[in-house]
């Protein structure tokens, strides 16, 4: 599930006429860097919502021929983190899935970010399981991070006046069953995350590589000269 229908605010004038997942960072639109990934990692059905600028978001996805597409239409309500996903969740026939934001960037560290989580997955015992990128290990990240991780990858919230080491970088795997009781229409996905994380079912895998904060124009080129600094002469 790709979640490309905010209004990406923060990255104007870039977003003034084009949805943030086609902003592009070194000549690639943010959701193909995405999806890019998602694809070495084995994934053959994504999902994605659409609501501002839907029509060109549609337009450049038709490109995807390499894996299939589905459009949650979200043109007549934005229905936030939990509302889109909850709109989606038929596609997943009661299966787990990724959950990744359209707009999300990293630098793979010794292995495959995806495929780690995968191989941590356990529904038995999980509802969920966060990708989370070290805050000293990111670029364009400033905010005072998300999560506390113990021994076992069991995710706590932050209390208030404290930094954590560990801020998610919008990559998950999900278990449907975690939006059980969900009303339907507009809603975040938070609460949820802390119904969990009171069942000891919300866990984290870090990641060993680094993750790029892409959410507004001086990011999009902080992170092009990071990424050309990193390639080969």
């Amino acid at each position: 599930m790709l979640m490309a229908a905010g209004l990406g605010t923060r990255m104007r004038p870039l977003t003034a006429n084009l949805p943030k997942p086609l902003v592009k960072v070194r000549g690639k639109a943010l959701i193909d860097h995405v999806i890019d990934r998602l694809v070495e990692a084995g994934v053959t059905l994504i999902v994605v919502n659409v609501h501002y600028c839907a029509d060109l978001l549609e337009a450049h996805l038709k490109k995807r021929k390499d894996v299939e597409i589905r459009i949650s239409d979200e043109r007549a309500e934005l229905l936030e983190s939990g509302g889109g996903l909850f709109k989606a969740l038929h596609h997943f026939e009661g299966e787990p899935f990724f959950h990744v934001n359209a707009d999300t960037v990293w630098v793979e560290g010794a292995s495959s970010a995806l495929e780690r989580l995968k191989a941590r997955w356990n529904p038995e015992t999980m509802d969920a399981l966060m990708l989370l990128a070290p805050t000293v290990h990111t670029v364009c990240y400033d905010g005072r991070g998300d999560f506390f991780m113990d021994a076992e990858g069991h995710l706590s919230r932050v209390p208030e006046h404290r930094i954590a080491p560990f801020v998610w970088m919008s990559v998950e795997i999900l278990h449907p069953r975690i939006l059980d009781g969900a009303p339907g229409g507009r809603f975040s996905i938070n609460p949820f995350w802390d119904q969990a994380i009171e069942r000891g079912r919300l866990y984290g895998t870090r990641l060993d590589g680094v993750w790029m904060h892409i959410d507004r124009p001086d990011a999009v080129t902080a992170s092009e000269t990071f990424l050309a600094d990193l390639a080969p002469a």
